[in-house]
């Protein structure tokens, strides 16, 4: 036990003073230490700022630069490697990605991606239209050399000879891009993979590629700043009404015609359908059974049935809904259902000046780019039918933290509606279904599913691309 000791003399009492102060060398190890600390704090203060947009915490990668870009990887090119992406907007944004994954592999010089321009789509948009080049060309120097044309002396033999071409496989191996082309391209000097959609496996590839993969999509492929600027416009709009809902609905002419998926169409227009699919070559040119494909799933839900859906998962009817679409077909009788049960329906149109709206317009790349803005940064994501739009949004929701993703199981819901609009299930077993049955459809951690032998049965790697994911059990 301890007692207070008084007294003593004044030589004593300055003794033990003095043994209590710390020498020179502890203070400055305690200055050192106090200044360290200052330090740490300032960098970690400094990096949150770094992360921050317009005050909203933007998740980053392993992959993201945020001070400067990457060194200059140094390496001794195999060639060039021209691509041209073809397809709507995400349907060539994924096959860059796979692209730029290939020419890291290849060692080879790639050159900033040629859109292809079909006939169907009918926009002009170049890459740099759509997406800021210098930021895709300096954020990925430390894999692969990008130019943005050929050096003249590749020029000048092109001059010559014609460009070799060729077009690669579906969901192919590593191996096969080293012993088909590889080989080609150290011969040719120049190569021209002339269609980039699946063009590279789902499964199987070293962990390092499957996340170039994803640090091009989510970090490379930025779009330019009149996209994010109008993009951000909408966003901001929709947030001061609250949290909102984004519905991809896939409800356009293009759909119904190549799908002949008739439902809820009158005679005439499933004729018109029809016409329209016959007169597109590598469409369908055969009689379709629309209600066997509405049975297996194969049908876009309607807008009938998607708000009955909503309605069902409790998704109250003053929620603010965009519509992340084309033009909706027969839109003023198609659309009442949905715009009577949520009235807070709103479109790139409605919401932007037309003289804001006016340089995108004619350029379904570019329009595109501004829903899918809308579909990435909404609190729910509900598609009505599958596609690589689809793929996208649901693939990046899960980057950015896993954000909700309701994906309708359309196979289950014809059966459920049918049942419901007949009166075999009353509207409280209808909605107990549908939400049960929906519970491990939001966009929750899972693995992919796999099926070497079906590729095109798999689960798309951008739709869940697990290995650039936090772990899960």
């Amino acid at each position: 036990m301890e007692t207070a000791i008084g007294g003593g003399t004044r030589a004593e009492k300055m003794k033990t003073v003095a043994a209590k102060q710390p020498s020179s060398l502890a203070c400055i190890k305690f200055w050192v230490f106090v200044i360290s600390t200052m330090l740490v704090i300032l960098w970690f203060c400094t990096m949150q700022s770094a992360t921050l947009d317009d005050g909203i915490m933007v998740p980053k990668s392993a992959f993201y630069f945020p001070y400067s870009f990457p060194p200059q990887r140094v390496y001794k090119s195999n060639g060039y490697l021209i691509i041209s992406p073809n397809g709507g907007l995400n349907q060539k944004r994924l096959g860059i990605s796979d692209m730029v994954a290939i020419a890291r592999y290849l060692n080879v010089t790639l050159i900033v991606p040629k859109f292809a321009h079909g006939a169907y789509w009918n926009d002009t948009s170049e890459f740099a239209d759509v997406f800021d080049v210098n930021h895709f060309i300096t954020s990925l120097r430390d894999e692969v050399t990008i130019l943005k044309e050929l050096p003249q002396e590749q020029k000048r033999k092109l001059e010559s000879e014609p460009l070799y071409y060729m077009f690669p496989m579906s969901f192919a191996s590593l191996e096969y891009y080293h012993q088909r082309v590889l080989p080609r391209v150290q011969k040719r000097e120049t190569l021209l993979l002339a269609q980039t959609d699946a063009r590279l496996a789902n499964n199987g590839l070293p962990k390092e590629l499957q996340r170039l993969r994803c640090r091009v999509n989510y970090e490379a492929l930025r779009f330019t700043p009149p996209i994010e600027e109008t993009g951000r416009k909408i966003v901001d709009f929709l947030r001061q009404k609250g949290p909102f809902l984004a519905l991809h609905l896939r409800y356009d002419k293009d759909v119904l015609a190549f799908t002949g998926c008739n439902e809820g169409l009158t005679d005439k227009e499933a004729a018109e359908m029809k016409q329209m699919r016959y007169s597109h070559d590598g469409w369908r040119h055969k009689p379709i059974d629309s209600k066997k494909k509405r049975e297996i799933g194969s049908c876009p839900l309607t807008p009938e049935e998607t708000a009955l859906v909503l309605q069902a998962l409790s998704i109250d009817n003053n929620t603010t809904i965009y519509i992340a679409a084309g033009e909706i077909y027969n839109k003023e009788k198609r659309m009442a259902d949905l715009a009577a049960a949520y009235p807070n329906l709103f479109t790139k149109q409605t919401i932007l000046k037309p003289e804001e709206l006016e340089p995108f317009l004619g350029h379904t790349d570019q329009m595109a780019a501004l829903d899918y803005i809308i579909a990435i940064k909404s609190d729910i994501f509900v598609p009505n039918f599958v596609g690589n739009m689809v793929n996208a949004v649901e693939g990046h929701r899960r980057y950015m933290g896993y954000k909700p993703t309701i994906s309708p199981d359309r196979k289950l819901l014809s059966g459920l509606i049918d049942e419901y609009k007949n009166g075999t299930l009353t509207w409280d077993e209808f909605s107990f279904l549908v939400n049960k049955t929906h519970e491990d459809r939001r966009g929750k951690p899972a693995r992919r599913t796999e099926n070497p032998d079906h590729p095109r049965q798999e689960d798309y790697f951008y739709s869940n691309p697990y290995e650039c994911l936090p772990p899960f059990a």
